[in-house]
C-alpha cells in the first residue's frame, strides 16, 4: 500500500482488505480479510492462523479472552479452509516481528471468523515447497497453482505480457486477433484438426502460428501488427515444448533484417533488465552466422555462458596414419573437437562414460587425449596415442587452445554428425563440470541459415524454417543451380542455449514464391489448392515485410529460472500431451461422432484392451 490507498479505493468493488497490504501504519483499523488458511498453530489458548491470498499472508490471532466466538471457530478450521476474518490491526508484541513477511510487523486480532468453505486435506502440502510427483501436481493443478512458486511465475507472466504490449504499442504496433479455425497447409509440424459438422469430410486446422494471416495483414496495410498469439502443434514434447503455446507474434512492412533485429533486441534488452534477476552478459547481442554457430558450438542455439568452443582440425590429420581419422577424411568427413580445461586427470570410468554419452548422441566413437608435460613437449595419455604423431598431438592442442592438464575430445564423422555430437557433448560436459556461468543471461542472434534442407525419405527439398522466407539477395541465382547453398533472410534469437524465436523477411512477390514451391516439388495445381489465397493477395500490391515470433512461454521460463515450460503455464499438458486434470484427450460419444460424420477405427491393441 505504498500509494496510500485502501484496497477498496484501488480495486473499486473490493469490500475487504487483501492479505498482503497491512502495515504498521494501519494499527487500530478494523478490517475484513478473506483467504485460505496457510497454517494453523494452537498454542493452548491463543490460536494463530496465517491467512493467505495471492497478495500475501497476514497473521490472525484468535484470543478466547477477546472473542470466544472467534476462538471457537478457529478451533474448527484446518489448512486450506476459506475464511472471512474481521478484526482489529494490532502491532505484534516485542520479539515476534517476522521480517520475512511484508505484513510481519502486525497481526489481526479476530472479532469474528466465518468459514466460507471447509477443505479436504490436500494431496500434497500447499504451504511448503516440497517435491511432489508431477503427475499428481497436474491432476490437482488448481491446488498446485495455490503454491507460492507457481503464483510468482504466473504473476511474472502477466507482468511480462503487460510490458510487451506497452513496448510495442509505444512503437505504433496494432494488436489484431487472427482466427483459431484455419486451413491446414503443409510444411512444419503436424496440425491439430477440427472436423466440420456442416461440411462432411472437411476439416479446419488449429494454427501452428498466424504466419500467412499476418502476411495478409501486411497486404491489408496494417504495417505494424502484433498479437499474443495462441498456437498449436501436434509434435512430440519435451521440457521446453508444449502442444499449445503462446507467441509474441509481430510483423512489419517496409523493413529488412536490421529493422526487425533492432526492434526485438530492444524489447528483450529492456524486458530482461526490468524482470531478470541476473544481468545480460553482453550488449548488443553477438551475431553468429548459422555456419559459424554450427562450427564453433555444434548448435544453432548455442549457449554462450561457457567456452568449450569447437575447432576443426581436419587439416592437421590430412596425412595421418590413424585409420579412424584417415577413413573419415577420405570419405568427405571432418575431424573436430574441443578442450576441457583441467580434466586431464579424469578416470578411465569417467572417460568411458563420456564415450558412451557421445555414442548416444550419434557418434561412432570418441577420441580423448589427456595432455601432460613430458620433458620439452606435450604428450597425451590415450588408447590411440600410439597411432598419432607427436606433431599431430601438439598441433591439435595448439588449435584447441589446450595445454598440460587439459582433456581433448575429438569426433571424426560427416560434418552434420560431428557438429551435432560435439554440440550436445559440449553442453553435457559443461553441465557435469559446472562450467556454466549461471550468474548471467547470454543472448545472441544466429543469422543466414540455409533456406532449404534435403528430405532424404521423400527425396525432395523442404523449407528449413517455412516456405515463405526470402533468400539472401546474393544467393538468388543459386535457386536455379544449387538450392542447398541458398541462405535465408532469417534470424533466430537465442538465450542461454534456448531458441526464443525465429523470424525472417518474407517473400512478397508471386513469381518468387512460385519458384520456392516448385523447388520443393509442388506442381501448379497443388500450389493453387494449398496457397492460392496467399499468392492471389501478392498480386494486389504486397509490401516488402518481415517479422518474428518469440515464444512467450520460453521467455518467462528463463526469467523465472525454471527448466520446464509447465512451470509457467497455468494448465499445461504432460509429456504425452495429456491434461491429467480434465482427462483430455477423451473419446466422443456415438451421437457426437455421427453429427461430425466420423467413424473411429481404434488401434488393434486398444480393441484388445477394451474387449478384455
Amino acid at each position: 500500500m505504498t500509494d496510500g490507498l485502501t484496497s477498496t479505493q484501488r480495486a473499486g468493488t473490493r469490500r475487504y482488505t487483501t492479505c498482503g497490504e497491512l502495515r504498521r501504519e494501519h494499527v487500530g483499523r478494523t478490517v475484513t480479510l478473506k483467504g485460505w488458511v496457510h497454517r494453523r498453530r494452537d498454542h493452548g489458548g491463543l490460536i494463530f492462523l496465517d491467512l493467505r491470498d495471492r497478495y500475501g499472508i497476514t497473521q490472525v490471532v484468535a484470543n478466547p479472552a477477546h472473542s470466544s466466538e472467534a476462538h471457537g471457530m478457529a478451533e474448527r478450521v484446518r489448512a486450506e479452509y476459506v475464511l472471512s476474518v474481521t478484526g482489529q490491526v494490532v502491532a505484534r508484541p516485542e520479539g515476534t516481528v517476522n521480517p520475512a513477511l511484508a505484513t510481519g510487523e502486525i497481526e489481526v486480532l479476530a472479532d469474528q471468523i466465518e468459514i466460507l468453505n471447509p477443505a479436504k486435506t490436500p494431496p500434497f502440502p500447499i504451504a511448503e515447497e516440497t517435491d511432489v510427483d508431477e503427475s499428481l501436481r497436474l491432476e490437482f493443478r488448481y491446488l498446485d497453482l495455490r503454491r507460492a512458486r507457481l503464483q510468482r511465475n504466473l504473476l511474472l507472466r502477466h507482468q511480462v505480457v503487460r510490458f510487451i504490449r506497452q513496448y510495442l504499442e509505444e512503437r505504433e504496433f496494432v494488436e489484431i486477433e487472427t482466427p483459431m479455425l484455419i486451413k491446414s497447409t503443409p510444411e512444419g509440424a503436424r496440425d491439430y484438426v477440427v472436423p466440420s459438422r456442416i461440411f462432411p469430410g472437411h476439416f479446419y486446422a488449429l494454427p501452428q502460428s498466424p504466419q500467412q494471416l499476418k502476411q495478409l495483414l501486411m497486404v491489408a496495410g496494417f504495417d505494424r501488427y502484433y498479437q499474443i498469439a495462441r498456437c498449436m502443434r501436434d509434435e512430440d514434447l519435451r521440457a521446453d515444448r508444449q502442444p499449445e503455446f503462446t507467441q509474441i507474434d509481430l510483423e512489419m512492412s517496409f523493413v529488412d533484417v536490421e529493422d526487425v533485429i533492432e526492434l526485438v533486441e530492444g524489447l528483450y534488452t529492456e524486458l530482461f533488465e526490468r524482470f531478470a534477476s541476473k544481468p545480460l552478459l553482453s550488449k548488443p547481442f553477438p551475431r553468429l552466422t548459422y555456419s559459424e554457430a554450427m562450427l564453433r558450438y555444434g548448435s544453432d542455439k548455442p549457449d554462450l555462458r561457457f567456452g568449450l568452443e569447437i575447432e576443426d582440425v581436419s587439416d592437421v590429420f590430412r596425412g595421418t596414419s590413424f585409420g579412424v581419422f584417415r577413413t573419415a577424411l577420405e570419405h568427405g568427413g571432418v575431424v573436430r573437437g574441443f578442450a576441457v580445461p583441467g580434466f586431464a586427470d579424469a578416470s578411465r570410468s569417467q572417460l568411458d562414460q563420456l564415450t558412451e554419452v557421445a555414442r548416444t548422441f550419434g557418434a561412432k566413437g570418441l577420441v580423448w587425449l589427456a595432455l601432460h608435460q613430458e620433458e620439452s613437449r606435450v604428450s597425451a595419455r590415450s588408447p590411440v596415442a600410439k597411432f598419432l604423431q607427436p606433431e599431430e598431438i601438439a598441433a591439435t592442442a595448439q588449435r584447441l587452445g589446450a595445454g598440460p592438464g587439459d582433456l581433448l575430445l575429438l569426433v571424426a564423422d560427416v560434418e552434420s554428425v560431428a557438429a551435432n555430437v560435439l554440440g550436445r557433448l559440449r553442453n553435457h560436459v559443461a553441465r557435469e563440470r559446472k562450467l556454466i556461468n549461471e550468474s548471467v543471461h547470454a543472448f545472441c542472434w544466429v543469422v543466414d541459415p540455409p533456406l532449404f534442407e534435403w528430405n532424404e525419405e521423400e527425396q525432395r527439398w523442404e523449407a528449413m524454417h517455412h516456405p515463405f522466407t526470402s533468400p539472401l539477395d546474393q544467393d538468388v541465382p543459386l535457386l536455379d543451380t544449387d538450392p542447398g547453398r541458398v541462405r535465408a533472410k532469417a534470424y533466430d534469437l537465442v538465450a542461454d542455449g534456448y531458441e526464443l524465436g525465429t523470424g525472417s523477411i518474407r517473400i512478397h512477390r508471386r513469381e518468387v514464391q512460385n519458384k520456392i514451391f516448385a523447388i520443393m516439388g509442388y506442381d501448379d495445381a497443388e500450389i493453387e489448392r494449398r496457397f492460392g489465397h496467399l499468392l492471389r493477395a501478392f498480386e494486389y500490391g504486397a509490401p516488402p515485410h518481415g517479422g518474428m515470433a518469440p515464444g512467450l512461454d520460453r521467455t518467462v521460463m528463463i526469467l523465472a529460472g525454471e527448466s520446464s515450460l509447465r512451470e509457467v503455464i497455468a494448465f499445461p499438458k504432460n509429456q504425452r500431451a495429456q491434461d491429467l486434470m480434465l482427462g483430455a484427450p477423451s473419446p466422443l460419444d456415438e451421437k457426437q461422432l455421427r453429427e461430425l460424420h466420423l467413424l473411429v477405427i481404434y488401434p488393434e491393441e486398444q480393441n484388445d484392451a477394451t474387449a478384455s
